[in-house]
């Protein structure tokens, strides 16, 4: 497929949106639903297999105006450096039930550390794929973890999440919940429904608006956009409470939502967009 789009697939998929994801030699290799497919991409021509036209430009937001949105988040000379270096990256639409329980695991964890948690549990819940001569594995469905024992799930390393992942397997299992559904809900009613899961904190919430509920204006805030904000927008907040903050590394609800509805309102209906250049372009600054 040649691109007539700003596309940079390794930017995409390496800016910690996703978790289970491997390059082998120039291919990416993916599992997405029940369908492994694999990935590659020279200037802009984007080479795939095992997936069609349709899926690649949906799962990697294809459609998404990028010159527009990045017109439109450019405020300041700060986010326009993060969008020159970053160009070409996009957010992902996943699945919305991995995502929740990859951001569920993923609290106070590494990227490396989220990834190994992941393969571990799909390599133990999940179903074996082969393509390619290389084995794959489903990310095991929500009415599989709801009878999984909190101590097998513990052996995949989630340690005190394991608790929380049963506990909103059940729940999505039982009550028979579409998490597809909240993409037709304003953002702060998904938000709040997904916030009454058992582990699902405003941060892990809004990583599962933005990167699999289409809602870009959420604003994720975690260590990485909180240092943004106190380097490069402290002037938008009192002098008092940006001192509160420097105090401590940890929010309370109270600060994230403050930080959260300052991203939200300074870069607005793209905010999301804007996030993720700014953590990607943070993290790798250093």
């Amino acid at each position: 497929m040649r691109l007539d789009v700003s596309f940079d697939l390794d930017f995409s998929l390496c800016c910690g949106q996703v978790f289970r994801w491997k390059k082998i030699g120039e291919w990416w290799y993916g599992v997405v639903g029940e369908n492994v497919f694999k990935i590659r991409q020279h200037g802009a021509e984007v080479e795939f297999e095992n997936a069609s036209d349709e899926f690649v430009r949906r799962y990697f937001g294809l459609n998404d105006d990028l010159e527009q949105i990045s017109c439109y988040i450019g405020r300041d000379e700060y986010i326009r450096k993060a969008l020159r270096k970053f160009e070409g990256l996009r957010i992902v639409r996943q699945e919305p039930w991995e995502c929740l329980i990859s951001f569920i695991c993923a609290t106070y964890k590494s990227i490396a550390a989220i990834e190994l948690m992941l393969s571990k549990l799909s390599k133990k819940f999940g179903e074996r794929q082969v393509f390619d001569g290389l084995d794959f594995y489903t990310f095991p469905a929500a009415g599989k973890l709801a009878f999984a024992s909190e101590n097998a799930l513990r052996e995949c390393g989630l340690g005190y999440r394991a608790k929380y992942v049963q506990s909103t397997a059940k729940r999505i299992s039982e009550e028979k919940i579409d998490l597809e559904s909240y993409k037709t809900l304003p953002y702060l009613e998904a938000r709040k429904r997904l916030v009454a899961f058992l582990g699902v904190g405003l941060k892990v919430a809004d990583c599962v608006l933005l990167f699999s509920l289409e809602k870009m204006e959420a604003f994720p805030v975690d260590v990485w956009v909180k240092r943004v904000i106190l380097n490069h927008y402290a002037s938008q907040f009192p002098e008092t409470f940006v001192t509160k903050l420097q105090s401590h590394d940890s929010l309370t609800n109270g600060e994230y939502e403050k930080l959260n509805a300052f991203g939200r309102g300074y870069f607005g209906k793209y905010a999301g967009y804007a996030q993720e250049y700014l953590y990607h372009y943070e993290r790798t600054q250093r």
